[in-house]
Formats: C-alpha cells, sequence, structure tokens
C-alpha cells in the first residue's frame, strides 16, 4: 500500500471524548466527533483498554460498536481516536494459516512476519476496466463442473437450509480446485466445528495454499462482519499479484444478520422482516469487490442459509439478484443420501455459455432435459402407473437414471477436474443419442443453449 495513500486518511488532529451511555453492544460517547469508520480506544480500571467502531451519531452522541464485551465500561470513560482508516498487514506468509477478523494469527503458531498492506476497505473494480470472463475454473465437484460451469472471476451463491452439506461442499472446492489460492471466511459458524472444517472438509492439502479467517458466533456483530472484509481484502491482495484466488464464504447470511444487529443498534428502521436498509446496501459493496481484472481473478462462493428452506426470504432473494449464478442443495436429495445435494434442476450459472463449447453444452440440456422428464412423471413412475412407450424422454430418464446418478453423486474422497466432467457428460450424451435415436429419430437436447434455465433465476 503506497504510503502517500495512507497519509489521505489520517486524521491531523487528536479527539478525546468520555462515555455518556450504553446500550447493549453500543457506547455513546459525548464530545467526540470522529467520523464514522474510526477505530477508538476506551480506557478502562479494569480489564485493559476495549475498542471499539464508530458506527453513527444520535443527537450529540458519537455512537460505537465495541469489538467485546463491554465488562469494566463505566460512565465518564475516557474514549481517545486511534486511526481513522483500517489497513490490513497482509502477505505470501498468509498462506496456510489461520487468522482472525483483524488478521492476528490464531493457530497457535508464531504471528507471521508481513510486509505489505492493504486497505481494509476498498472499493470495487471500475466496470469497464474488466475483463471478460471467458476460462472455466474446476471447483473440484462434478455435477457443477459439468453442469453449472462457472469462469474465473464469476461469483456464484450456494443456497441450503442448515445441515444440508455446505461446509463439506466447501471443503471439497478447497481441496480439488485449480485456483492457485484459496481464502476461506467462517463467519457466525460454531466453534467446534472450525477444527473439524479444517481438518475434516479442508485437509492437508487444501490448507498448503488457504488463508483461514475465523469469526465466530459467539463474537459480536462488527467483528463477524469484518471477517467477511478481510477475506475479501486479503484474495485482493493476490489477485492484484497475478493469482487466481478462491473466495469461500460461509455464510452471507450471517454477515447479513450481523449488519441487522448494528444498523438496529444505531437507529435504523426495520424494514424488510426486520433487516435495516444498511444490509442491502452491504450486500452490492461486498460481493462487487470478487471478479476479474487485468492482473488476476477473484472467483467467489457464497453460501447463503435459507431460512424455512424459504428461496424468497430477504436475503437469499437479494443476493440471487447480485450474484452470477446460484446453486440450490436440496434438503430432498440429502434426505436421500444423494451428496453433493445439488438440485440440477434449480441451479444454474449464468456465464456456463461463455466458458464451455457447444459439445459441453449440448450435453448438459441432455442430462438437464432428461432429469425434468423424469421429475415431471415421478409421482406416476413411483407408484407404478406410467406405461412404457407413452413418452421417449421418460422412457430414457428411466433406463438411464443410474448413469446420471452415477454423474451427479460423488465421494469426499473423490476428485474430479472440469475436463474429466465435461467428457463424462459428452459421452454421456453420446450414449442417449444412440439409444433414443432408433424411436425418434433425434437425439435429446436440441441446439445447444444460449442460456442455462432454472426455476430460480
Amino acid at each position: 500500500m503506497d504510503l502517500v495513500e495512507q497519509v489521505k486518511h489520517v486524521m491531523p488532529a487528536g479527539l478525546a471524548g468520555t462515555v455518556s451511555r450504553t446500550v447493549g453492544m453500543t457506547i455513546a460517547a459525548d464530545g467526540f466527533p470522529a467520523p464514522v469508520g474510526s477505530i477508538a480506544r476506551i480506557d478502562r480500571e479494569t480489564g485493559g483498554p476495549l475498542e471499539a467502531e464508530v458506527i453513527g451519531f444520535r443527537d450529540r452522541s458519537t455512537l460505537l460498536y465495541a469489538f467485546s464485551d463491554l465488562a469494566g465500561i463505566r460512565h465518564g470513560n475516557r474514549v481517545r481516536l486511534q486511526r481513522t482508516s483500517r489497513w490490513l498487514r497482509v502477505g505470501e506468509p498468509l498462506l496456510g494459516r489461520v487468522i482472525d477478523a483483524h488478521g492476528n494469527a490464531i493457530d497457535g503458531r508464531a504471528q507471521p512476519s508481513l510486509s505489505d498492506r492493504t486497505a481494509f476497505h476498498r472499493q470495487a473494480p471500475h466496470p469497464c476496466t474488466r475483463p471478460r470472463i471467458d476460462t472455466p475454473l474446476s471447483t473440484g465437484i462434478r455435477a457443477i463442473d459439468g453442469l453449472m460451469t462457472c469462469g474465473r472471476g464469476q461469483r456464484v451463491g450456494i443456497f441450503a437450509g442448515s445441515g444440508v452439506g455446505k461446509s463439506v461442499a466447501l471443503g471439497m472446492m478447497a481441496r480439488y480446485t485449480d485456483a492457485d489460492v484459496i481464502v476461506i471466511a467462517l463467519i457466525g459458524e460454531r466453534g467446534r466445528e472450525v477444527n473439524e472444517f479444517i481438518e475434516r472438509d479442508l485437509g492437508p492439502a487444501g490448507r498448503k495454499k488457504s488463508v483461514v479467517v475465523v469469526a465466530t458466533s459467539n463474537e459480536p456483530a462488527l467483528v463477524r462482519i469484518h471477517a467477511a472484509s478481510t477475506a475479501t481484502a486479503i484474495a485482493e491482495y493476490f489477485r492484484d499479484r497475478g493469482k487466481n484466488v478462491l473466495l469461500l464464504v460461509d455464510s452471507l447470511t450471517r454477515f447479513a444478520l450481523a449488519q441487522r444487529e448494528i444498523g438496529l443498534a444505531a437507529g435504523e428502521p426495520p424494514t424488510t422482516r426486520g433487516y435495516p436498509p444498511s444490509v442491502f446496501a452491504l450486500l452490492p459493496k461486498l460481493v462487487e469487490r470478487a471478479g476479474r481484472t487485468p492482473e488476476g481473478s477473484i472467483t467467489a462462493f457464497y453460501t447463503v442459509l435459507v431460512e424455512g428452506d424459504d428461496p424468497n426470504e430477504p436475503v437469499a432473494d437479494a443476493v440471487r439478484g447480485l450474484l452470477d449464478g446460484h446453486i440450490w442443495l436440496s434438503r430432498k436429495l440429502a434426505a436421500k443420501n444423494h451428496y453433493p445435494a445439488v438440485d440440477v434442476l434449480e441451479s444454474l450459472s449464468r456465464l456456463m455459455p461463455e466458458v464451455t463449447d457447444d459439445a459441453h453444452r449440448r450435453a448438459a440440456a441432455t442430462l438437464r432435459e432428461l432429469m425434468a422428464a423424469h421429475r415431471d412423471h415421478e409421482d406416476l413412475i413411483s407408484i407404478g402407473a406410467y406405461r412404457k412407450g407413452a413418452n421417449p424422454a421418460v422412457d430414457l430418464a428411466v433406463e438411464m437414471q443410474t448413469e446420471i446418478n452415477a454423474i451427479l453423486r460423488q465421494q469426499v474422497e473423490d476428485r474430479s477436474g472440469y475436463s474429466q466432467a465435461r467428457d463424462i457428460l459428452v459421452q454421456f450424451h453420446q450414449t442417449a443419442a444412440q439409444k433414443l435415436s432408433p424411436s425418434s429419430g433425434a437425439a435429446p437436447g436440441g441446439p445447444a443453449p444460449q442460456r442455462a434455465k432454472g426455476n430460480r433465476s
């Protein structure tokens, strides 16, 4: 980070005020006109100084949100301005490390020696400087690489209820992707799940080229928000050095819930299902920072914890409109021990036509059509009321269910790649065409689609 750029954000005067009241995690300070986003230090007699961030103003008081518990704070405590902007120390030694939302190592090893700095909050790349996305990125999950192919620099949402396999899917991506660097943000996770994810889902192979940023559910809302910004800033640092970065954020819903907590504390009115307007203003600022630039790319996957499995709840609905595709994990499939539980017909990648060839798109269309035909007649098939010969596409879908499931199901230890997924799909299409052509004279799939379709666009 350029020194001149840092100096521009320095406030040339010191400020000090006093604590006048507290409400929850919010502190009101009098005589402290610090700008929003500033970091302040609050002196207290026990427990050492407390850091807090300025989040707004009410009447003549400045509102601050604390980074930790307020124990020991009393009326009249001194509040001092510490810094007006945030910078993050970054560098190659972060690879293989687990850090907190402030960039401090928490994996029991020595703090890494980091010589570079990057801005904590950066503007998204200018839209006119973004190159087109034209190269596929292998995620290591066959169903995604084959039927929802993602490009380097794309942003995709993984939508699911709790306990449907989001963390396992992210772990497979981190282990098997062909990205140069992986940055993982675990936001609002249960404490015991952090080590489980790192040791079981990520594994030694994935950890070598990963940076894991952790903010557990017991930490203040502001820390959980900072974890997402820290992970994005680290991803931007590696992207600016020509790397292809995979950014995994779990979850965007808990990020939104944390901002809701802060917004309400600052006095914002609740609007959509209790979410204040700042939530829907902050989401695009975060996700737009990912993407491709002339130097490198950030391919981002954001998990969205769908409330009550409702795809139209406010956060899911807003995020779906901001991203370049969505992957829906089905509880019904998970209950059948179908993993990854990707509901192909409800998922899409808006950039798949840009990063795949005609044969691949035609093969993917064939499999989708057969799955759709089978789903439309599933009730009749399950009770034995469907009569073979009534619909050639349904006949073929029933006949090839074993092959379809073999493509869509994948063991955690089963490594896959984009080329392998494409070749399997093309072979499937050729087999389907051979079986269908004697009865109908045409292969399924028809012309290659210009755009993949799903029920939730």
